[in-house]
């Protein structure tokens, strides 16, 4: 198959990467010559600077949108059109402007869209929603993920006040550059029915977008919870607990470890002996760094682009992460909590 990836910042280059370890060698790049990268490893593949025209020489069946958040859709628009199987890094898009635009192009062309939540390719959050759906946690109560990492170390290469998640003009700020929580809350326990959020810039970065940002959410399923997100953590920590009638799940994603207690008493006994929890822990496979993530869903998108397989995170999904993380800049712009339910659209 023909490959074209638009964007060649570090995203792009690990797709790219992706691509080639799995065999593909058919690669075409649609390039703005803005990337902060060397150049080096990209001299030996065709290079495009125009969408149209690329589409119409290369005919790729498939296109990988990498390029800044709030620019996804000039390209993601023409290439359902022109019906190429699309990878769609999240955010989908800055805003919900034009995405029934995508939605109708795809609808028609019969383009299929994968959207780049890598996390659902995770091996202990798969065997965490396997764990909820086998009803081990009992009935789910409460939740809280949390995820922090220091802005300035993220690329070292470049100037962390220039980069797409420090600008508001491309899209950036903490809730839509750090998102996957919002789709991987959803892919572990269902719907969000509403939310609040706190959230502003608030440290001394020099950026004009927010890089603190605390959500609550309430699921349909009656569970309750949070998410926190920033920019300012050192040394960073990406955590996720989910507590249950009959069993607490931890997860940790520094090594990838999930934590499972479980209670054999049952829930609202008392006694001044309780039996002692039973504690399970599982890992994922020896060897296993953050880079399989990525392959994982690299090699699936091969599958969607050949038609063996669906999407499974699809448009659907990806907007409706958008539209929770537009929903928590909402609830701070309204100034305005507990005297009315937080809707999420």
């Amino acid at each position: 198959m023909k490959f074209l990836i638009a964007g060649l910042g570090s995203i792009g280059r690990r797709h790219f990467r992706n691509l080639i370890a799995l065999g593909e060698k058919n690669i075409i790049l649609l390039r703005s010559h803005k990337a902060t990268l060397s150049d080096d490893e990209l001299k030996d593949y065709p290079v495009e600077t125009d969408l149209n025209e690329a589409l119409k020489k290369h005919k790729p069946d498939a296109v990988i949108v990498a390029n800044p958040t709030a620019l996804h859709l000039d390209v993601a628009i023409p290439a359902a059109e022109a019906g190429c199987a699309i990878m769609l890094e999240k955010p989908v898009s800055h805003s919900l402007d034009r995405l029934d635009v995508l939605q109708n192009a795809a609808q028609k062309s019969g383009s299929k869209i994968l959207v780049g939540f890598q996390f659902r390719y995770h091996p202990t959050l798969n065997k965490a929603r396997e764990l909820i759906q086998q009803n081990t946690l009992g009935k789910i109560l409460a939740v809280h993920a949390h995820w922090g990492e220091y802005l300035p170390q993220w690329h070292p290469w470049e100037d962390y006040r220039a980069s797409y998640a420090a600008r508001a003009d491309l899209g950036g700020g903490v809730i839509r550059t750090l998102t996957h929580p919002l789709d991987y809350l959803r892919f572990l326990l269902g719907e969000v029915e509403a939310l609040w959020s706190f959230n502003g810039h608030i440290s001394p970065l020099e950026i004009d977008v927010e890089d603190v940002a605390e959500i609550g959410l309430k699921f349909a399923s009656g569970a309750i919870g949070g998410l926190h997100v920033n920019y300012v953590q050192r040394p960073p920590k990406h955590t996720l607990e989910i507590v249950g009638t009959k069993g607490t799940l931890f997860w940790n994603n520094a090594d990838g470890s999930l934590r499972l207690e479980s209670f054999p008493a049952p829930f609202g006994s008392y006694s001044d002996n309780p039996p002692a929890p039973a504690s399970q822990t599982f890992f994922p496979p020896e060897g296993f760094e953050r880079n399989q993530l990525f392959i994982s869903q690299t090699r699936h998108f091969i599958e969607v682009a050949s038609g063996s397989a669906e999407p499974v995170c699809g448009l659907d999904d990806g907007v409706r992460a958008l539209e929770l993380a537009l929903a928590a800049y909402q609830s701070e712009a309204d100034k305005s909590v507990g005297d009315k339910k937080w809707n999420t659209k």
